[in-house]
């Protein structure tokens, strides 16, 4: 008896607001912190704020789209996003989500960093959370202002200088994601992302896109200012993460990334982010 194929049920995603009422920092109370727990494939639109923020997961695994690049944010790491930077969410698996809203007056970015260090912050930024960072974070109060609107005591600003110590000095990590404008390139990229094993060279890639591999070449250039191979490089490591944060061994992850060993993947990774693998995935 012949026997029917049923395709598989497309993933249905919920997308919930932005939850900000009540948490804007100010000058008297810099650091504010937030708890919120979403679901697998959840989606938080695009939004802005007038402050810094910083993304970080306490469990699972969140996806932030932040101007033209995508990051996959860890319990390793956290995400600096500058005031005003369009940002959504993309729970990647069910995640406890602490955020940070850090106040920036008109004439300093960054975590109270002087005037020397600013720059860097004045752009998105993966770093590494240290034990300690966490922390802080974890015993800051995530509970929004109440009507009288108090002011913060003396612990919850101790707290919250120690916290912006500890992202001052956390170790930046070449990691995100750009992505390309012209809808050829844009619609590979995706491709490559949703399976990066499958898409490995050049060749292939222009194939998917319909053109030639010169043109792909070109708009990589272009676009992203970055070879195909350096891209799909940070595409692996992204997916590595992940594969890291739901315990899978490392001989699994090299194998999941078309690597032929555990230690070809190991050279990779330290010669790409300057650091061994079980440091980049924060065990």
């Amino acid at each position: 008896m012949a026997t029917l194929k049923t395709s598989k049920p497309p993933v249905r995603r919920t997308s919930v607001p932005p939850l900000e009422t009540g948490y804007a920092p100010s000058r008297e109370r810099p650091v504010r912190a937030k708890l919120r727990h979403l679901a697998a494939d959840t989606d938080v639109p695009p939004h802005r704020h007038r402050w810094a923020q910083v993304a970080m997961s306490s469990t699972g695994v969140i996806r932030m789209r932040a101007e033209r690049s995508t990051y996959l944010v860890p319990p390793s790491r956290v995400l600096w996003i500058p005031p005003g930077v369009e940002h959504a969410v993309t729970v990647v698996e069910a995640a406890d989500i602490r955020t940070l809203y850090i106040h920036q007056s008109e004439d300093m970015v960054g975590p109270a960093c002087p005037s020397n260090e600013q720059h860097a912050w004045s752009q998105c930024r993966v770093l590494e959370a240290s034990s300690l960072l966490r922390e802080l974070v974890a015993h800051l109060p995530a509970e929004p202002n109440g009507p009288d609107n108090q002011l913060p005591g003396a612990r919850e600003l101790s707290l919250s200088h120690l916290v912006l110590e500890e992202l001052r000095h956390a170790r930046a990590v070449p990691l995100g994601l750009d992505l390309p404008q012209d809808k050829r390139l844009r619609g590979l990229c995706e491709a490559v992302l949703a399976d990066p094993a499958r898409w490995t060279t050049l060749d292939s890639c222009a194939h998917l896109a319909h053109t030639s591999t010169r043109t792909v070449a070109r708009l990589f250039r272009s676009e992203l200012g970055s070879t195909f191979s350096q891209w799909r490089q940070q595409v692996l490591l992204s997916q590595a993460l992940l594969l890291a944060a739901k315990g899978q061994p490392m001989a699994h992850i090299a194998s999941n990334l078309g690597y032929a060993s555990a230690s070809a993947f190991s050279a990779m990774v330290t010669r790409t982010v300057g650091m061994p693998p079980s440091r980049f995935f924060g065990k």
